[in-house]
């Protein structure tokens, strides 16, 4: 076998010939299943301008994508910060960003890396073939982001931001956790909006802009509301609240509605991607990992390539030591590729202990059958619940800690034994579990008949109460989606026992 490359400078000859060989041994050894990829080089600056618009190739205007721009170019400049290697994007094709100052090994890289590893798993894990639409995303973020320019040009650059401010407060609170409703995927929703369009322009009248006291365009208020959306159709309680205003507000316009559901199908396209960041960097990685390996054994890459490539793979992967300056938690590139790299041990080599903990996969000698499997069929706390091993705990040193506030000391409560082991499995997993993590609050109750007064309940998890700023901040801008009084309290998710002093109130 020739070499791919010398040096480090790149071509696109070297970049092709690099994709092909990764390609054979991802798709031949490997077994991979992947979308069409899409290869683009872009500089530093538009790197640092793919990471204020949250990774995507095209988006709408908005202030704080501006101001992560400046924050992250000035870490940058100053070396507080580094950007990473590529950006993948979920989508058929699936795009793949590479920095041009990327040396020709860390382009071979973060091609097996992204391109393969990353497109696979967007491909595979059925989170995202149940949630997401990669066939159509690009023409959506399309779609989102003209109509947001069309409606500041006619509305206002103020009204729209008002609208997106409130909208991006509450997106985390704009999913579908559960399939309770029809799922549309996002050609669905652009057919849906271009009927929608043809309808109004239809019906317009243009006896409506004569009426004292509306604005241009406006409609009177009980024209906002089709008689459909006056029944409150949606069946209380509703845990996802830009859906709910979406639907049932009685002060928003149309257009208002249309831009809150660009940011509820947003949200919900990033959903699967916050339940799998550790499986699917750990997937990544172990991609890139054994594609680089296999390159390197069949010297289609020097030693000084490898070399270059085991420096930045540990740097990737390096776990630091809680009593390091630099520790903020567990790496999810190292956590999943330590129980990637652990699961192809137990299927080739297994221990006793393996044996007892894994009867199914232990020395099954299919290792990327049982990932491939793994890749599709689990998120990140299941993952960790059915496939973190004695082992990786050891190689972690994990145990369990439980403190309470007004103790100066905490408490050992799971170590290296039979039974700490699944306790301590079982305390991380849920560490990962998104229903834990984001507040659980649900749409209770409205009435209709008075005040209009919205109703909302925060069940409150483990004794998590939310942040007395934050809270007043983001019932304002419910406040201003719905147009009426809006109260929210917080009570036990397991008692029922009302915990606030007092309902907290936007009159």
């Amino acid at each position: 076998m020739s070499l791919l490359f010398e040096g480090r400078e790149w071509n696109f000859d070297k970049l092709k010939r690099a994709h092909d060989a990764v390609a054979e041994i991802a798709l031949g050894d490997l077994g991979l299943d992947v979308y069409p990829t899409q290869v683009e080089v872009i500089t530093s600056e538009q790197m640092l301008d793919a990471y204020a618009s949250i990774g995507l190739p095209i988006l709408y205007r908005h202030w704080s994508f501006g101001k992560r721009v400046v924050r992250d170019e000035a870490l940058y400049r100053k070396g507080y910060q580094g950007l990473a290697y590529e950006i993948v994007i979920n989508s058929n094709p699936c795009i793949c960003y590479i920095m041009e100052e990327n040396s020709m090994t860390m382009q071979t890289l973060v091609l097996a890396h992204a391109a393969f590893g990353h497109n696979h798993f967007f491909k595979n894990n059925n989170l995202f073939r149940q949630w997401t639409d990669s066939a159509a995303i690009l023409d959506y973020l399309t779609f989102a982001r003209d109509f947001i320019a069309g409606c500041e040009e006619r509305h206002g650059i103020e009204a729209v931001e008002r609208i997106l401010d409130a909208a991006h407060a509450l997106q985390m609170q704009g999913v579908n956790r559960y399939t309770r409703r029809p799922r549309r995927s996002l050609a669905e929703e652009l057919a849906r909006e271009k009927e929608r369009r043809n309808y109004v322009e239809s019906t317009w009248n243009p006896l409506w802009t004569t009426i004292p006291g509306l604005k241009q365009g406006d409609a009177p208020e009980e024209e906002r509301l089709s008689p459909e959306d006056r029944r409150l159709p949606i069946e209380l309680p509703e845990e996802n609240l830009l859906y709910f205003l979406e639907k049932n507000s009685p002060v928003l316009l149309g257009w208002e509605r249309e831009i809150l559901r660009i940011v509820r199908n947003l949200a919900q396209y990033f959903y699967p991607q916050r339940q799998t960041k550790l499986m699917n960097e750990g997937c990544a990685t172990f991609v890139h990992y054994e594609i680089m390996n296999r390159l390197h054994e069949r010297r289609m890459i020097d030693d000084g390539a490898f070399l270059e490539f085991i420096h930045a793979h540990t740097s990737v992967a390096f776990q630091p030591a809680f009593d390091d300056r630099r520790f903020s938690g567990l790496n999810p590139y190292a956590l999943g590729f330590a129980v990637m790299r652990d699961i192809q041990r137990v299927c080739t080599e297994p221990s006793a202990e393996d044996r007892a903990w894994f009867p199914e996969i232990a020395g099954n000698g299919d290792p990327m059958g049982t990932l491939r499997d793994v890749w599709a069929q689990y998120r990140d706390e299941s993952f960790l619940l059915q496939f973190l091993s004695p082992k990786v705990i050891r190689d972690f040193r994990l145990i369990a800690l439980q403190g309470k506030e007004d103790q100066p000391y905490f408490e050992v409560t799971a170590i290296h034994d039979e039974q700490g082991y699944r306790d301590i499995r079982t305390t991380l997993a849920r560490d990962y579990e998104l229903a834990r993590i984001d507040p659980e609050i649900e749409i209770v109750d409205v009435n209709l008949q008075g005040d209009r007064r919205l109703l909302l309940e925060h069940r409150v998890q483990d004794g998590q109460r939310l942040d007395p700023t934050s809270l007043h901040s983001t019932l304002h801008h419910i406040h201003s989606l719905w147009g009426y009084p809006v109260e929210l309290r917080e009570v036990d998710a397991h008692s029922g026992k009302e915990l606030s002093e007092g309902d907290i109130e936007i009159p």
